[in-house]
């Protein structure tokens, strides 16, 4: 299940747009494997602390965010990347606003 367009060239980061005081998300694709989401913070927003069963790849293509895993703070700017590991909690905040892309491994 998809819910972008199969076969077609996509600009991710258009996918979603900012919106004042708001985190902005879009479905890019869905399987039983993982998934692909796009997400577009407003300055200042947040995801709490919180813990996955599967380790997740944040490619930043805009802006600028601060993510804590297991309490270690990283900046991350566009055309970086991190790999958050399984079971470690981690937690998002938007120093300017930015956009990224999670990709979701499940199997």
């Amino acid at each position: 299940m998809s819910t972008a367009p199969y076969s077609e060239v996509l600009i991710i980061s258009s996918l979603a747009d900012y919106q004042v005081g708001a985190v902005v998300s879009r479905q890019i694709t869905k399987a039983d494997g993982g998934n692909v989401t796009l997400f577009a913070f407003d300055v200042d927003q947040e995801l709490s602390e919180h813990t996955t069963p599967f380790d997740a790849l944040v490619q930043v293509l805009d802006g600028e965010v601060e993510i804590k895993i297991s309490g270690k703070p990283f900046l991350l700017e566009a055309g970086e990347s991190i790999l958050m590991p399984a079971n470690h909690p981690h937690a998002l905040k938007a120093v300017k606003k930015f956009k990224m892309l999670l990709t979701m491994i499940k199997a």
